[in-house]
């Protein structure tokens, strides 16, 4: 099994990646942090009891976390995911108490005790990374414990948030930026799931309208119906789902190494994450930056069905 931790600020597509977490037999989920973003910070925490009761996991320990980004306000998705986040389903709601630690405190205490017993776990921030920046900053230790970071955020090409910026990133761009220097500097493999494979993983509603009989299947097939009504399509990504199947079968997934940066002060394009694709045998003597000093393996192209299955075959 490949121990696991979700960073996630619980809308509608964390909820289809929990369910995946959660139930998936191959994945070994440690723990679920929360921090702001789609909706704020004590929705998040709700929610993502909510759905892990629907799971059937009360034992994976939840942890409130940042509530606010480093230096803006926090700048949530009601038009997106409901005004409780999950889509206003009016599901019915957990009454279990959140673990008593900062999020940083229980990731910290997660890796550390995997590295005592030489185990390393991957990380899977879903949500805008303040979290994992106040971790690797805070206790740069714990990245002993980290096998690799696979994070939903960015893209090469599109944007969400604005023309340029994906939401994640664009909430809290100093975390991200952070985050990427950090890592690279503690030496911890990250791969960018970005916007460019994000929306195609996709749940028909046929398929959606299969699923049944169990707490975790009727959740599921609610969310990919409420994501359908927001689109008027007839069917819905799994969005941050996907995430957690690159993690389950890397193979479905095509990556590229790059270097990459993310944009924190231009007017059009704050939050940008910047994915240098130059030839590196050329001459960059004219670039005064030189390249980033951190390598990401960005997402390129995603086997949407092979990754859809994985996912109906998991929380039905």
């Amino acid at each position: 099994m490949k121990p696991v931790i979700l960073d996630v600020d619980t809308g509608l597509d964390d909820a289809c990646a929990l369910l995946l977490a959660a139930r998936h037999p191959e994945l070994d989920l440690r723990a679920v942090t929360c921090v702001g973003g789609n909706v704020g910070i004590d929705q998040v925490v709700l929610n993502t009891l909510t759905v892990l009761e629907a799971a059937g996991r009360p034992d994976v320990p939840v942890a409130r976390g940042a509530a606010l980004p480093l230096l803006q306000p926090v700048r949530t998705a009601p038009h997106v995911h409901g005004a409780d986040g999950l889509g206003d389903l009016d599901w019915p709601r957990s009454n279990r108490i959140a673990d008593e630690r900062h999020a940083v405190e229980l990731l910290r205490d997660v890796l550390l005790e995997a590295a005592g017993k030489g185990e390393r776990v991957t990380l899977i921030p879903l949500a805008p990374m303040t979290n994992i920046a106040l971790l690797l900053r805070t206790y740069p230790e714990a990245a002993d414990g980290l096998r690799e970071i696979v994070f939903m955020g960015g893209a090469a090409g599109i944007g969400n948030a604005t023309a340029s910026a994906e939401f994640n990133i664009w909430t809290d761009p100093e975390a991200a930026a952070i985050v990427l220097s950090a890592a690279g500097a503690l030496g911890v493999p990250l791969t960018m799931y970005g916007l460019d494979v994000f929306y195609d993983v996709v749940i028909s509603l046929e398929e959606a309208r299969a699923l049944g009989g169990s707490p975790s299947a009727d959740l599921a097939r609610a969310l990919i119906e409420k994501r359908s009504l927001l689109y008027k399509s007839d069917g819905a990504s799994i969005g941050d789902g996907g995430a957690v199947c690159a993690v389950i079968d890397p193979d479905g997934l095509t990556t590229s190494p790059s270097p990459l940066r993310v944009e924190l002060s231009g007017s059009w394009s704050r939050g940008r994450t910047i994915v240098d694709t130059r030839n590196w045998s050329s001459d960059l003597s004219s670039d005064p930056y030189g390249p980033a000093p951190t390598v990401v393996q960005v997402s390129t192209a995603v086997d949407g069905r092979r990754y859809a299955d994985l996912w109906l075959n998991t929380v039905s």
